[in-house]
């Protein structure tokens, strides 16, 4: 591949004077995907993630196409900033009408081999506790529909959240398991490159964890949510679920900690690992702090900050047994324009697509999709706690947590002692 045109006819234009003729095999034919999604245009999470399947991307150092091809593409708001329309002329896939045209290809039954529901970013309704009202759920429905119609599946990625409602997240991730198909969710937080690399070993015993972020509570609440999960659901006796959740806000933040409510010297330690805190003290910098507690079934306590105005990154640190120093880690996200934290999603999408099951555990997306719509409903409700009876979700994080390991370190995964270092 790194041979010049002109060196590779010279090198072999002797020897193909002798040879008989012969017939090339064409290259493998790339799977079929339909994407489903609420906008495609520049900077959108469909341009980051479809587009990855169209143009390739960087893995590993290494220019990268995936197995998976874009068949069709059906975009529900197509405004004067839709890109949709050229790549269907460049790339040759169907661009299509109905959410049933995208997965039958025109034809009339299911043909195509996986499906990336996209639902983010668009002109849609927000309601009262601040949630983007995505109809990722109806689309996920039609889905569903044309499985049942044909009696056959395809794995499905959906992108962030399931739902900003509990029930229908509930029932997206029901109707998975009734139709045995593979359905991975969640965003690139979890799976990006962490500097310092730390992977909790399973089991470890973790007493205290918090991680922080930046902005708005429910979008970036959802992200913060998931880099606190990725690591707490590592603990002795796996995740149990969580029991209670609440949200405070402004000086009853600082308030909180100073009552030992939350781990004020894990702040210090996530803040060391970021890449933007401002100079200054958090207190001053901190526009209307934002603080999310979650009791976990089992007893554990984890604490989430957010803290516009003192930093624009994600940061994670932890209390582990028998350590003196907590360990700490940044979630790293390269910025605009190429956003390359979304290679990471996408490898573990292709990791998805090729196993033909998720690879990311789908009770860790439901549970942080329902821990987050009650948070909301605490902040909406002047902090006033609120039980999650419901949230009795139980399961066990993967070995391997399917991040990306900084290329630098040859030896990829670094040992607990050399991450909190």
């Amino acid at each position: 591949m790194h041979m010049s045109r002109r060196r590779f006819l010279a090198a072999a234009g002797c020897a193909l004077c002798t040879l008989p003729a012969t017939v090339h095999a064409a290259p493998p034919q790339r799977k079929k995907l339909a994407v489903i999604t609420t906008v495609y245009r520049q900077y959108s999470h469909s341009a980051h993630i479809a587009g990855r399947f169209l143009f390739g991307y960087s893995l590993h150092g290494q220019p990268h196409l995936p197995d998976y091809e874009v068949a069709s593409m059906y975009v529900d708001q197509a405004g004067e900033d839709d890109l949709s329309a050229g790549l269907a002329q460049k790339f040759g896939f169907r661009r299509c009408s109905s959410i049933r045209e995208a997965l039958v290809l025109g034809g009339n039954s299911l043909a195509v081999d996986g499906v990336l529901l996209i639902g983010e970013h668009g002109d849609y309704p927000v309601n009262e506790l601040g949630q983007t009202l995505y109809p990722r759920y109806e689309m996920f429905a039609e889905i569903v529909a044309q499985f049942r119609r044909d009696g056959r599946t395809a794995p499905v990625f959906n992108d962030k959240h399931l739902s900003y409602s509990w029930a229908k997240a509930k029932q997206m991730a029901d109707w998975s398991r009734e139709l045995n198909f593979p359905l991975q969710a969640g965003s690139s937080l979890p799976v990006t490159w962490r500097l310092p690399e730390l992977e909790l070993p399973l089991e470890t015993q973790v007493e205290t964890a918090l991680a922080v972020a930046f902005g708005r509570p429910e979008i970036y609440g959802f992200h913060l949510l998931e880099t606190l999960q990725c690591h707490v659901e590592r603990r002795r006796g796996g995740e149990t679920g969580v029991r209670k959740v609440q949200a405070i806000s402004g000086d009853a933040v600082w308030r909180a900690g100073a009552a030992g409510e939350w781990p004020q010297e894990l702040l210090a330690a996530a803040l060391d690992r970021s890449h933007t805190a401002e100079i200054g003290t958090v207190r001053d910098n901190a526009r209307d702090p934002l603080l999310y507690l979650i009791d976990y079934r089992d007893g554990f306590r984890a604490s989430a900050l957010m803290l516009n105005g003192h930093v624009q990154d994600f940061t994670f640190a932890a209390r582990i047994a028998g350590r003196q120093d907590p360990v700490s880690t940044l979630h790293y996200l390269p910025e605009r324009p190429g956003v390359k934290y979304f290679d990471a999603l996408t490898f573990n999408i292709e990791r998805m697509l090729a196993a033909g099951k998720a690879v990311v555990p789908l009770d860790r997306t439901l549970l942080v999709s329902g821990v987050l719509e009650s948070l909301l409903q605490s902040r909406f409700q002047n902090s006033k706690p609120v039980e999650t009876p419901h949230l009795a979700l139980a399961y066990r994080a993967p070995a391997d947590s399917g991040y990306l390991h900084n290329p630098v370190d040859p030896r990829g995964q670094r040992d607990l002692r050399a991450a909190g270092g």
